[in-house]
């Protein structure tokens, strides 16, 4: 029998991704996510059977945009009760409840019993007491390091991954120096790096990496573009957006 889908409450929007096949609740004022999460999302290498780690879920945005790849399970982690509770709702929404569970937990505190095979992350990107902060306290958290900083994610990914296992992170390039002594810091190295640039001729603003305990060498990936020069989304852009993570 079909589900009937209520609508939303006059503070959030429903939104859908991957021509339906994800539904999203989100905070009309509070954060909102960006492109950044279906960038991280292409880029976390899943075998089946794995078990993964988010370090800030946010509404749940990554981990249901993963669902389309095979896994074990997500344990996702959000320190904001709102939060929380909407990823624990958009979880729900989209009958994910047997592949993902939300834990409400500060991730510097976060002492399982286990180890994961994965831990991905799109961490705050500001630095603390850098930046105006946001009216919504919401917001400001998800984006300035007032919880959590970046050294506190890479630590936590550190702790939390088997010794083969992988951690995949989504930061400014600005601040890669920063990213490299946070990685450092959890006893990770940089196994493979990713640039990506608004259009061909502007300069890189994000990476994507992968982070592991032991990596012989550092690879570098070739550039991944979002804009043509006409404004439109490249081929790739296009594919990631729709969800066809396989290329």
């Amino acid at each position: 029998m079909k589900r009937t889908i209520l609508p939303p409450p006059e503070d959030e929007t429903l939104d859908s991704f991957f021509h339906g096949r994800i539904r999203v609740r989100q905070k009309k004022r509070g954060f909102r996510f960006s492109v950044d999460a279906p960038l991280l999302a292409s880029a976390v290498e899943i075998r089946p059977g794995d078990e993964l780690c988010e370090l800030g879920t946010g509404c749940g945005i990554v981990s249901l945009l993963l669902s389309v790849k095979p896994f074990g399970h997500i344990t996702a982690l959000e320190i904001q009760e709102t939060l929380a509770d909407l990823a624990e709702r958009n979880v729900r929404l989209n009958n994910l409840q047997d592949r993902v569970t939300v834990i409400r937990a500060d991730l510097r505190e976060f002492r399982p019993r286990r180890r994961f095979d994965v831990v991905f992350s799109n961490p705050p990107y500001i630095k603390k007491r850098q930046g105006p902060l946001s009216l919504s306290p919401e917001k400001s958290v998800a984006k300035h390091e007032i919880k959590c900083d970046i050294v506190d994610v890479m630590r936590a990914a550190g702790e939390l991954l088997h010794k083969k296992g992988r951690a995949f992170i989504i930061f400014p390039v600005k601040r890669r120096a920063d990213f490299e002594r946070a990685t450092a810091s959890g006893g990770l190295t940089l196994a493979s790096l990713r640039c990506v640039h608004p259009r061909r001729e502007e300069p890189a603003n994000l990476f994507l990496a992968r982070c592991e305990f032991r990596a012989a060498s550092l690879e570098t990936r070739p550039p991944l573009i979002l804009f043509e020069a006409d404004g439109e989304y490249t081929d790739e852009a296009r594919r990631i957006f729709a969800g066809r993570f396989d290329g």
